[in-house]
Protein backbone atom coordinates (compact mmCIF):
# COMPACT_ATOMS: atom_id res chain seq x y z
CA UNK A 1 0.00 0.00 0.00
CA UNK A 2 1.32 3.67 -0.98
CA UNK A 3 1.37 6.13 1.38
CA UNK A 4 3.40 9.84 1.60
CA UNK A 5 6.10 8.55 3.77
CA UNK A 6 9.19 6.38 3.16
CA UNK A 7 11.70 4.58 5.74
CA UNK A 8 15.68 5.09 5.38
CA UNK A 9 16.96 3.44 7.90
CA UNK A 10 16.16 5.48 11.28
CA UNK A 11 14.56 8.02 9.45
CA UNK A 12 10.91 8.37 8.31
CA UNK A 13 10.53 10.82 5.39
CA UNK A 14 6.90 12.10 4.57
CA UNK A 15 6.35 14.01 1.83
CA UNK A 16 4.22 17.45 2.58
CA UNK A 17 2.65 18.91 -0.77
CA UNK A 18 1.48 22.29 -1.48
CA UNK A 19 0.84 22.28 -5.39
CA UNK A 20 0.75 20.28 -8.25
CA UNK A 21 -0.96 20.87 -11.61
CA UNK A 22 -0.08 22.53 -14.91
CA UNK A 23 2.55 24.70 -15.74
CA UNK A 24 2.46 27.73 -17.53
CA UNK A 25 5.89 26.99 -18.72
CA UNK A 26 6.86 25.49 -21.99
CA UNK A 27 9.92 22.75 -21.93
CA UNK A 28 11.93 25.04 -24.51
CA UNK A 29 11.61 28.07 -21.96
CA UNK A 30 12.60 25.99 -18.99
CA UNK A 31 15.01 24.05 -19.84
CA UNK A 32 16.81 25.64 -23.24
CA UNK A 33 19.37 22.77 -23.65
CA UNK A 34 16.92 20.15 -24.04
CA UNK A 35 16.24 18.56 -27.36
CA UNK A 36 12.56 19.34 -27.85
CA UNK A 37 12.52 16.28 -30.26
CA UNK A 38 12.88 14.37 -26.87
CA UNK A 39 9.70 15.41 -25.07
CA UNK A 40 7.94 14.28 -27.81
CA UNK A 41 9.74 10.98 -28.07
CA UNK A 42 8.89 10.14 -24.67
CA UNK A 43 6.20 11.25 -23.67
CA UNK A 44 5.03 7.63 -23.63
CA UNK A 45 6.44 8.01 -19.82
CA UNK A 46 6.63 11.33 -18.82
CA UNK A 47 2.85 12.56 -19.52
CA UNK A 48 1.19 12.77 -17.40
CA UNK A 49 3.25 13.33 -14.48
CA UNK A 50 5.80 15.88 -15.74
CA UNK A 51 4.72 16.98 -18.95
CA UNK A 52 1.31 17.45 -20.51
CA UNK A 53 2.00 15.81 -24.39
CA UNK A 54 -1.63 17.13 -25.68
CA UNK A 55 -0.92 20.81 -24.59
CA UNK A 56 3.12 20.63 -24.76
CA UNK A 57 3.46 21.88 -21.64
CA UNK A 58 5.00 20.87 -18.29
CA UNK A 59 3.65 19.45 -14.84
CA UNK A 60 5.14 21.66 -11.99
CA UNK A 61 4.74 20.17 -8.56
CA UNK A 62 5.75 22.06 -4.97
CA UNK A 63 6.14 20.37 -2.30
CA UNK A 64 8.05 20.14 0.92
CA UNK A 65 10.41 16.62 2.84
CA UNK A 66 9.27 16.51 6.26
CA UNK A 67 12.02 14.24 8.04
CA UNK A 68 11.98 12.79 11.89
CA UNK A 69 15.60 12.05 12.68
CA UNK A 70 16.49 11.17 16.62
CA UNK A 71 13.24 13.07 17.86
CA UNK A 72 13.41 16.52 15.96
CA UNK A 73 11.81 17.51 12.90
CA UNK A 74 13.50 18.97 10.01
CA UNK A 75 11.47 20.28 7.03
CA UNK A 76 13.41 20.78 4.21
CA UNK A 77 12.27 23.14 1.51
CA UNK A 78 9.04 25.36 2.23
CA UNK A 79 7.57 25.71 -1.91
CA UNK A 80 6.10 29.12 -2.52
CA UNK A 81 4.20 30.39 0.44
CA UNK A 82 0.82 32.18 0.68
CA UNK A 83 -0.15 35.75 -0.23
CA UNK A 84 3.08 36.57 -1.63
CA UNK A 85 3.76 39.46 -3.91
CA UNK A 86 5.71 38.34 -7.20
CA UNK A 87 5.43 40.59 -10.06
CA UNK A 88 7.88 39.23 -12.04
CA UNK A 89 6.98 35.12 -11.20
CA UNK A 90 2.97 35.59 -11.22
CA UNK A 91 3.14 31.45 -11.01
CA UNK A 92 3.88 31.88 -7.92
CA UNK A 93 1.80 34.79 -6.24
CA UNK A 94 -0.96 35.00 -4.31
CA UNK A 95 -1.19 31.61 -3.50
CA UNK A 96 -3.89 30.17 -0.56
CA UNK A 97 -3.21 26.94 -0.80
CA UNK A 98 -3.51 24.33 2.10
CA UNK A 99 -0.24 23.54 3.00
CA UNK A 100 -0.40 23.98 6.48
CA UNK A 101 -3.50 21.92 6.49
CA UNK A 102 -1.17 18.84 4.64
CA UNK A 103 1.42 19.68 7.05
CA UNK A 104 -1.31 19.11 10.07
CA UNK A 105 -2.42 15.63 8.29
CA UNK A 106 1.04 14.18 8.74
CA UNK A 107 0.79 15.57 12.84
CA UNK A 108 2.56 18.15 13.05
CA UNK A 109 1.84 21.83 13.51
CA UNK A 110 4.58 24.95 12.69
CA UNK A 111 5.22 24.99 16.48
CA UNK A 112 6.36 21.72 16.22
CA UNK A 113 9.36 22.14 13.33
CA UNK A 114 12.61 21.81 15.13
CA UNK A 115 14.63 22.97 11.59
CA UNK A 116 13.92 24.20 8.58
CA UNK A 117 16.43 23.64 5.32
CA UNK A 118 16.29 25.88 2.64
CA UNK A 119 19.01 23.42 -0.05
CA UNK A 120 18.70 27.32 -1.80
CA UNK A 121 17.13 30.80 -2.00
CA UNK A 122 15.04 30.82 -4.89
CA UNK A 123 11.19 31.85 -4.80
CA UNK A 124 9.91 28.09 -4.87
CA UNK A 125 11.80 27.00 -1.82
CA UNK A 126 11.43 29.52 0.63
CA UNK A 127 7.56 30.70 0.49
CA UNK A 128 6.42 29.07 3.50
CA UNK A 129 9.59 30.32 5.49
CA UNK A 130 7.42 33.56 6.67
CA UNK A 131 3.38 33.77 6.61
CA UNK A 132 1.40 36.80 6.74
CA UNK A 133 -0.07 38.55 9.92
CA UNK A 134 -2.13 41.42 9.34
CA UNK A 135 0.43 43.41 7.27
CA UNK A 136 3.37 41.92 8.39
CA UNK A 137 5.56 38.47 7.71
CA UNK A 138 6.08 36.96 10.46
CA UNK A 139 7.82 33.24 11.06
CA UNK A 140 5.66 30.29 9.82
CA UNK A 141 8.05 28.17 12.33
CA UNK A 142 8.79 29.88 15.08
CA UNK A 143 10.74 27.50 17.01
CA UNK A 144 12.86 26.71 13.98
CA UNK A 145 16.19 27.03 12.96
CA UNK A 146 16.50 28.16 9.94
CA UNK A 147 19.72 26.83 7.61
CA UNK A 148 20.74 28.48 4.93
CA UNK A 149 23.84 28.54 3.30
CA UNK A 150 25.73 32.14 3.85
CA UNK A 151 26.73 32.19 -0.31
CA UNK A 152 22.97 32.05 -1.03
CA UNK A 153 22.14 34.46 2.10
CA UNK A 154 24.42 36.98 0.26
CA UNK A 155 23.87 36.70 -3.10
CA UNK A 156 19.82 37.22 -2.88
CA UNK A 157 20.37 39.99 -0.71
CA UNK A 158 19.08 42.95 -3.06
CA UNK A 159 21.11 45.62 -1.43
CA UNK A 160 24.23 43.93 -1.69
CA UNK A 161 23.39 42.16 -4.88
CA UNK A 162 20.72 44.21 -7.01
CA UNK A 163 18.65 42.24 -9.04
CA UNK A 164 18.44 43.21 -12.93
CA UNK A 165 14.63 44.44 -13.89
CA UNK A 166 12.60 41.47 -14.09
CA UNK A 167 14.65 38.85 -12.12
CA UNK A 168 11.85 36.37 -10.64
CA UNK A 169 12.83 36.77 -7.23
CA UNK A 170 11.98 40.16 -6.46
CA UNK A 171 10.39 40.68 -2.78
CA UNK A 172 11.39 37.04 -1.97
CA UNK A 173 14.28 37.97 0.35
CA UNK A 174 12.49 40.78 2.14
CA UNK A 175 9.09 38.75 2.55
CA UNK A 176 10.40 35.33 2.93
CA UNK A 177 14.56 35.88 4.20
CA UNK A 178 14.62 39.19 6.51
CA UNK A 179 11.97 38.21 8.66
CA UNK A 180 13.30 35.16 10.08
CA UNK A 181 17.05 36.46 9.86
CA UNK A 182 15.91 39.52 12.15
CA UNK A 183 13.83 37.04 14.00
CA UNK A 184 17.30 35.30 14.89
CA UNK A 185 16.17 32.15 14.08
CA UNK A 186 18.44 32.34 11.03
CA UNK A 187 22.27 30.24 10.87
CA UNK A 188 23.93 30.16 8.39
CA UNK A 189 27.00 27.55 7.12
CA UNK A 190 28.89 27.27 4.27
CA UNK A 191 30.84 23.91 3.30
CA UNK A 192 29.07 21.18 5.25
CA UNK A 193 26.82 21.18 8.35
CA UNK A 194 25.89 18.21 10.58
CA UNK A 195 22.39 18.27 11.57
CA UNK A 196 22.58 15.11 13.48
CA UNK A 197 24.36 11.31 12.92
CA UNK A 198 22.36 10.74 10.28
CA UNK A 199 22.08 13.85 8.57
CA UNK A 200 24.68 16.52 6.94
CA UNK A 201 24.03 19.28 4.55
CA UNK A 202 26.81 20.08 1.62
CA UNK A 203 27.21 22.81 -0.53
CA UNK A 204 26.75 21.94 -3.80
CA UNK A 205 27.24 25.60 -5.97
CA UNK A 206 25.87 25.87 -9.64
CA UNK A 207 22.25 26.28 -9.76
CA UNK A 208 22.75 28.98 -7.27
CA UNK A 209 26.23 30.32 -5.65
CA UNK A 210 25.12 28.34 -2.43
CA UNK A 211 23.01 25.62 -3.91
CA UNK A 212 23.13 22.84 -1.12
CA UNK A 213 21.94 18.91 -0.51
CA UNK A 214 20.84 17.23 2.24
CA UNK A 215 22.52 13.79 2.47
CA UNK A 216 20.74 10.63 4.64
CA UNK A 217 23.04 7.81 6.15
CA UNK A 218 21.34 5.98 8.28
CA UNK A 219 21.97 2.01 9.10
CA UNK A 220 23.64 1.46 5.38
CA UNK A 221 21.00 3.16 3.66
CA UNK A 222 21.17 6.71 1.75
CA UNK A 223 19.90 9.40 0.47
CA UNK A 224 20.26 12.52 -1.41
CA UNK A 225 17.49 15.54 -1.12
CA UNK A 226 19.07 17.52 -3.80
CA UNK A 227 16.73 20.40 -4.28
CA UNK A 228 17.43 21.78 -8.12
CA UNK A 229 20.35 19.95 -9.31
CA UNK A 230 17.26 18.25 -10.82
CA UNK A 231 14.08 20.03 -12.24
CA UNK A 232 12.88 17.26 -14.75
CA UNK A 233 13.52 12.98 -15.25
CA UNK A 234 14.87 14.77 -18.13
CA UNK A 235 18.05 15.75 -16.82
CA UNK A 236 18.33 12.27 -15.78
CA UNK A 237 18.93 10.91 -19.07
CA UNK A 238 20.82 14.07 -20.18
CA UNK A 239 22.64 15.35 -17.21
CA UNK A 240 24.00 18.13 -19.56
CA UNK A 241 20.52 19.91 -19.80
CA UNK A 242 20.07 22.69 -17.33
CA UNK A 243 17.43 24.23 -16.30
CA UNK A 244 16.94 28.32 -17.64
CA UNK A 245 17.67 29.42 -13.49
CA UNK A 246 21.08 27.94 -13.35
CA UNK A 247 23.65 30.85 -12.06
CA UNK A 248 26.52 28.53 -13.18
CA UNK A 249 26.09 26.48 -15.58
CA UNK A 250 28.96 24.57 -15.92
CA UNK A 251 29.05 23.74 -12.33
CA UNK A 252 25.25 22.97 -12.33
CA UNK A 253 26.11 20.10 -15.16
CA UNK A 254 29.54 19.23 -12.84
CA UNK A 255 27.24 19.06 -9.78
CA UNK A 256 24.47 16.86 -11.60
CA UNK A 257 26.70 14.66 -12.90
CA UNK A 258 28.57 14.13 -10.01
CA UNK A 259 25.78 13.17 -7.41
CA UNK A 260 23.63 10.79 -10.25
CA UNK A 261 26.53 8.47 -10.62
CA UNK A 262 26.99 8.61 -6.54
CA UNK A 263 23.94 7.69 -6.37
CA UNK A 264 23.47 4.73 -8.85
CA UNK A 265 26.77 3.35 -7.04
CA UNK A 266 25.51 3.28 -3.89
CA UNK A 267 21.90 3.04 -4.51
CA UNK A 268 21.08 5.59 -2.47
CA UNK A 269 17.24 7.09 -2.74
CA UNK A 270 17.08 10.27 -5.03
CA UNK A 271 14.36 13.11 -3.74
CA UNK A 272 14.34 15.99 -6.42
CA UNK A 273 12.56 19.04 -5.52
CA UNK A 274 9.80 19.20 -8.49
CA UNK A 275 9.13 15.86 -9.27
CA UNK A 276 5.68 15.11 -9.78
CA UNK A 277 4.39 11.02 -10.24
CA UNK A 278 6.21 8.96 -7.26
CA UNK A 279 8.65 11.79 -6.63
CA UNK A 280 11.59 10.01 -5.19
CA UNK A 281 13.61 7.66 -7.38
CA UNK A 282 16.49 5.38 -8.05
CA UNK A 283 19.44 5.38 -11.04
CA UNK A 284 22.08 3.72 -12.47
CA UNK A 285 24.63 4.57 -14.95
CA UNK A 286 24.00 4.12 -18.63
CA UNK A 287 26.70 5.17 -20.94
CA UNK A 288 27.56 8.73 -20.41
CA UNK A 289 23.74 9.16 -19.30
CA UNK A 290 21.62 7.97 -16.49
CA UNK A 291 18.27 5.66 -16.09
CA UNK A 292 15.78 5.71 -13.52
CA UNK A 293 15.68 2.34 -12.39
CA UNK A 294 12.56 2.49 -9.76
CA UNK A 295 10.40 4.63 -8.01
CA UNK A 296 9.79 5.03 -4.19
CA UNK A 297 6.48 3.54 -2.82
CA UNK A 298 5.00 7.15 -2.34
CA UNK A 299 1.66 7.56 -3.86
CA UNK A 300 1.17 9.13 -6.93
CA UNK A 301 0.64 13.55 -7.42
Amino acid sequence: MTTNTVVIGDVEITRIQEYAGPSPGLPEKLFPDSDPAYWRDNADWLSPDFFDAETGRLRSVLHSWLIRSQDRLILVDTGAGNDKERPYAPVYGHHSTGYLDNLAAAGVAPEDVDIVVNTHLHVDHVGWNTRLEGRTWVPTFPRAQYLMTAEDFEFWNPLLHPRAPGDGNQNVYEDSIAPVHEAGLVRLWSGSHRIDGDLVLEATPGHTPGSSILRIESRGKGALFVGDILHSPVQVAAPEVNSCFCEDPAAARAQRRRLLAEAGEHNLLVFPGHFGGQSACHVASEGDAFVITDWADLARI
